[in-house]
């Protein structure tokens, strides 16, 4: 058998292998994409496929750029060969099998690459796994669905309804991370039945005390209707009518039998629009760019319509200039539906949606509230709000050695409570607490009820913070681990033993267990802890209770994030400081704007935009109000 691979292999070495046809489907099949992509947690290596769904002429440059996995003098020592076979330690373990064909495939590209002069080795580095110019376009479209949030903003700020319709629409799915992504807002047939009743209500609402002054401000009049229909269509849709729309309003308002029955039909009408519920995102026509650039600010910085001064500017092409653009940001960062709207991105990105509707044992963690989840999320928000609006180095996130805690988070954390709920306080030293990692909102909704999960915490860094994803686990994976027993006690990590152990579970549980392993300290809701207690439960039934017998056992803390430099640590506090100064967190900190902002996920075709924000965080000592500007002035064209 190992005859005749060798054979095939020099069979296939002396037919000049073609890359694309004969050994990317083998990495293909090994998952190998799973992880070395702009977004895998391989991100970091020197082996980066390119982007998905590229010509085979572009494979096979890939595949002589590997050439630098490869030893010429000794081709069998390779890394290109001893990693993905795992003879040198490999962090996705063994994906391609010693002695398989698909090996065979391997060693005989590595020996057709071994050959190339120094002129061609030359060429073959300088492929790029970001798209060559000119390949590929920034994604781009038109129209972008109304969110609920961004609903019931607009009508409160349109109409000055503050009833929050949008509160009884479907509930929107978290895709990308966040809850606006384009990919996800389809029109189901209850949303469209929903946004009917809304109108209906809406409408019904703003005539409750007769014609709305503050909607119609004229003398009722053929001239007055018209007036209204051009006023209000232009603020509800975010830009001015067109000829046909003007004319379609007008003649159902002139159908009316009176002046305040047309004003009515039209404004439920519009409410009902598509120009109304979706919002212009990029310019389907040139003489729209700055109203949908407008559009593209408001939303935004403030998740709502433009207010009268943007309109302004885009009425007067101000904001087809850069100079125009930065000077509205300036002005609408400083408004407070500004900070409304950061809340709304850090509370997806930290998915507090997951902790509000956290359930824990009540009988092992009886500080534990619907109040306690809530102060939580405050404390989380207060944190982040400081160091936004108070112009601090963002990436204290994760080394701020302090909090904003109410009184029972302060109980649970074992410090003084503060004089006021939500007052700075700092972190004793011995806590080994720091930023997020180390606040009770992060290690409550990265645990299961009744223990911690060290596989969710090392997920969330993965995801959050370093933008990496990590590939789900195949079908039909046993995912039980073994009990701990007054018999056979065990920590979480002599538990999860069982992942690394299997070596199908090992290729991704290798990349975030031992995450987690570090926050082992912490328990559920975020207490310390110094030794794990097993409490066992006893009989069966109505007859189950709590056992007498209580195990303490050490807990070792130990802990790695695989693929960043120095990524050893113990704490929250030494995992803060590793992910501060790591650039692929730092660009995740971009990333993750970016996809909130632009509702979708980055291609390769973003990455010179994003690198030039990046660049402008970093530059600034990582302020986010300079990212946020940044950002608005770099996609004021999405096309650009």
């Amino acid at each position: 058998m190992r005859a005749s691979l060798i054979l095939s292999a020099l069979a296939l070495s002396a037919s000049a292998a073609d890359f694309a046809r004969d050994l990317y489907p083998v990495f293909e099949a090994a998952g190998c994409r799973g992880c070395h992509t702009q977004e895998g947690v391989a991100s970091t290596t020197r082996l980066r496929f390119p982007e998905t769904g590229a010509a085979p002429d572009r494979i096979n440059a890939f595949g002589q750029s590997l050439v630098s996995l490869v030893d010429p003098a000794s081709p069998a020592q390779s890394l290109l060969l001893q990693k993905p076979t795992n003879r040198v330690r490999h962090a996705g373990g063994q994906r391609i099998k010693p002695d398989s064909p698909e090996e065979a495939n391997l060693r005989a590209w590595i020996t057709q690459l071994s050959t190339l002069t120094p002129a061609e080795v030359a060429k073959a580095k300088q492929f790029s796994s970001d798209a060559p110019a000119g390949l590929s376009k920034r994604p781009s479209v038109a129209l972008r669905r109304l969110t609920n949030s961004q609903y019931n903003n607009t009508v409160r700020d349109l109409l000055n309804e503050r009833s929050m319709p949008a509160t009884q629409f479907p509930q929107e799915d978290f895709v990308n991370g966040f809850r606006n992504q384009y990919e996800s807002q389809n029109l189901s047939p209850i949303l469209l039945d929903a946004y009917a009743g809304a109108a209906a209500r809406l409408t019904a609402a703003a005539f409750r005390n007769g014609l709305p002054q503050h909607l119609v401000s004229c003398k009722p009049s053929v001239a007055c209707r018209d007036t209204f229909v051009r006023t209000f269509g232009q603020r509800a849709f975010r830009r001015p009518l067109d000829a046909v729309e003007f004319a379609r309003y007008s003649k159902l308002a002139a159908r009316q039998p009176n002046f305040s029955d047309g004003v009515r039909i039209v404004l439920e009408a519009m409410l009902q629009s598509p120009a109304f519920l979706f919002r212009l995102d990029a310019a389907p026509e040139p003489g729209l760019k700055s109203w949908a650039t407008a559009s593209r600010l408001s939303y935004a910085l403030w998740d709502s319509m433009p207010d009268a001064e943007l309109f302004s500017a885009a009425a007067n092409g101000e904001l087809n200039a850069p100079a125009g653009v930065q000077k509205q940001v300036q002005r609408m960062l400083r408004d407070p539906k500004a900070h409304e709207a950061l809340d709304d991105f850090v509370s997806q990105w930290l998915r507090f949606d997951r902790n509000l509707s956290a359930t824990k044992d009540r009988n092992r963690f009886r500080e534990f509230s619907a109040d306690t989840l809530f102060a939580m999320t405050q404390e989380a928000r207060h944190f982040i709000s400081d160091l936004v609006w108070n112009n601090r180095n963002f990436m204290e996130i994760f080394t701020g050695e302090y909090s904003y805690p109410n009184g029972g988070l302060a109980k649970i954390y074992g410090i003084p409570a503060p004089p006021n709920d939500y007052d700075r306080v700092a972190f004793p030293p011995t806590s080994e607490r720091s930023g997020l990692l180390g606040q009770a909102l992060f290690l409550s909704l990265t645990s299961k009820p009744d223990e911690t999960a060290p596989t969710a915490r090392g997920l969330f860094v993965r995801e959050q913070f370093l933008c990496q994803h990590v590939p789900d686990p195949p079908p039909g994976v046993n995912t039980n681990l073994p009990e701990a027993t007054p018999e056979r006690p065990m920590t979480n990590r002599d538990r999860l033993g069982e992942h690394t152990r299997n070596e199908t579970c090992a290729r991704c549980h290798s990349l975030i267990d031992p995450i987690g392993f570090g926050f082992e300290k912490f328990d559920a809701i975020g207490q310390r802890r110094e030794k794990l207690e097993l409490n066992f439960i006893e009989g069966e039934g109505e007859k189950r209770k709590p056992s007498a017998k209580k195990i303490q056992i050490d807990l070792d803390t130990s802990a790695k994030v695989e693929g960043i430099p120095n990524g050893n640590f113990t704490s929250p506090v030494e995992l803060g400081k590793i992910l501060a100064g790591n650039e692929v967190c730092q660009q995740c900190v971009v990333l993750q704007y970016f996809r909130y902002v632009s509702g979708r996920m980055e291609t390769v075709a973003d990455r010179p935009l994003i690198r030039r924000v990046f660049e402008d965080f970093r530059t600034s000592g990582f302020r986010f109000q300079n990212l946020i500007m940044s950002m608005m002035v770099a996609n004021a064209e999405p096309n650009n």
